[in-house]
């Protein structure tokens, strides 16, 4: 099953369980009422930051609308295992696929972090569009080279190195000159 289609379809599960309309959701979280029905519709690919805004007001953790497990205990996740993605356009509407996301925690419940490796495509798309949402991130890039643009700043970490940084910062993470690279990186966000 597309996993988008998943995702678009536990977020109006949710919403509706909770007795939200589109409307409401969209004031509580600050998207527009069409981003809300694009996403439930899976017409587009959403970006990270809007889909943890709308987990932030359905309060639930951003990693339910990846997975359907339940796992108290510990979760190990073998290499072989990182089969199913989702992908995420970055906030870039002109993108249809940015990053790859292979999640490595999607059995642990109640969990305060999201653990990703991250596939960064190529892209010669020069329109920056960066996003803010509450939490925090870490990066350690594990191939190639990447660009962070965090507020102000251009950061560029190479193979071995990371970045720790508040995602309430205006932010963006792409490959280094348009090129192909694989980070691993853990999302936190507040719900």
């Amino acid at each position: 099953m597309d996993k988008t289609i998943k995702i678009g379809e536990k977020i109006r599960g949710l919403r509706e369980s909770r007795n939200l309309s589109v409307e409401e959701v969209a004031e509580r979280s600050s998207l527009s009422v069409e981003q809300i029905k694009a996403i439930e519709g899976s017409n587009t690919l959403p970006s990270l930051a809007p889909l943890m805004k709308i987990a932030r007001v359905l309060g639930v953790r951003l990693g339910t609308f990846l997975d359907d497990s339940n796992e108290l205990g510990p979760v190990v996740c073998r290499k072989n295992e990182r089969e199913e993605s989702i992908s995420f356009s970055n906030n870039d509407p002109k993108l249809s696929k940015h990053m790859e996301y292979f999640s490595l925690s999607k059995k642990k419940a109640n969990r305060q972090m999201d653990p990703f490796i991250i596939d960064i495509f190529p892209s010669d798309n020069t329109d920056i569009v960066c996003s803010s949402h509450e939490g925090e991130e870490f990066i350690y890039v594990i191939e190639g080279q990447v660009e962070v643009n965090y507020g102000k700043d251009k950061i560029i970490l190479n193979s071995g190195d990371s970045i720790y940084y508040d995602s309430i910062v205006a932010h963006h993470v792409h490959g280094a000159d348009n090129k192909s690279a694989k980070i691993l990186a853990v999302v936190y966000s507040p719900m």
